[in-house]
């Protein structure tokens, strides 16, 4: 009998675990509970170990696709600030905001993008 996870080796030497599609439906309720407990682990799913669907937290779905639908990232960081301003009491380290917002601080911003001095 095959496995019921297969591990799979993404091109940047990541590995997820591929769970057969005809197991996934099953895992539904659990991954429903895991997602309300805070743990957005994706259940990844396909057949003969390929990854081909993946099961996400409604709320990180709708971030990635408000990014992959806004080039600029403008909305995307909008939504991001205007949710934190809602929230003035939580303190939230500038490595987290940066990296929800995709950003890398430690990357070198070139000239041409910083803003003129008025």
């Amino acid at each position: 009998m095959d496995s019921e996870e297969t591990p799979y080796l993404l091109p940047d030497g990541d590995r997820v675990w591929v769970i057969r599609t005809s197991t996934a439906g099953g895992l539904l309720p659990q991954m429903l509970e895991r997602f309300r407990a805070n743990n957005p682990e994706p259940l990844i799913f396909g057949d003969a170990g390929q990854p081909e669907a993946v099961v996400i937290p409604f709320d990180v779905w709708r971030r990635l696709d408000a990014l992959a639908t806004d080039e600029e990232g403008f909305d995307a960081t909008y939504a991001v600030v205007r949710e934190r301003l809602a929230e003035p009491g939580r303190s939230i380290p500038i490595e987290d905001v940066a990296e929800e917002l995709g950003l890398n601080l430690d990357e070198p911003i070139p000239d041409s993008e910083l803003p003129k001095p008025q």
